[in-house]
């Protein structure tokens, strides 16, 4: 029985190798992403001795926006891999010049992705403010809505984390 045990454990231990899948997929999606934003470039840089102000912020705040989402799917991509499924060897191979790779904690990461989903649902705000002629009120009030749901959703989840830290440095964890 404790042969059975033992083989389910590892199983299931194992079974963190499936994530590679997702990571790789991610990567994937993080290319393809890749040609939207040098498509979105070129857009701009076709136009750019023509395209007035506001549309010229427009299309700034649309690669900031595309440069958020990516840098997101990295920071799931590279945490994830670190926290779940193994180390990264080099990062320890290179003397600690990849040493931040392990500081990003499930918890961490949580409160990085919520903090890049309201910047980026901030900039897609601004970007339906400086078109407002183009939305209904009632459409600006539900994207202004989603958007507070979004930041209540961050400090939240922010506020979570300090008491947890607290709660673990009260019963001498870390």
């Amino acid at each position: 029985m404790k042969h059975l045990e033992i083989l389910i454990e590892r199983v299931i231990l194992a079974s963190r190798w499936l994530l590679v899948v997702f990571y790789l997929g991610l990567t994937l999606a993080l290319l393809l992403y890749c040609i939207t934003f040098v498509k979105k470039l070129w857009d701009y840089l076709s136009k750019v001795w023509i395209v007035e102000e506001t549309d010229a912020i427009l299309k700034i705040l649309s690669l900031i926006d595309a440069s958020l989402v990516a840098s997101l799917v990295v920071m799931v991509i590279i945490s994830g891999y670190e926290n779940f499924v193994s180390r990264f060897d080099e990062a320890e191979a290179k003397g600690g010049e990849l040493s931040w790779l392990g500081k990003i904690d499930a918890g961490s990461l949580k409160i990085k992705v919520a903090s890049t989903i309201v910047a980026i649902s901030s900039i897609h705000l601004l970007q339906v403010f400086l078109n407002a002629n183009q939305y209904t009120n009632e459409k600006i009030m539900w994207l202004t809505i989603v958007h507070m749901a979004f930041v209540f959703s961050a400090l939240l989840l922010a506020y979570i984390d300090r008491v947890m830290a607290a709660t673990k440095k009260g019963k001498g964890g870390d």
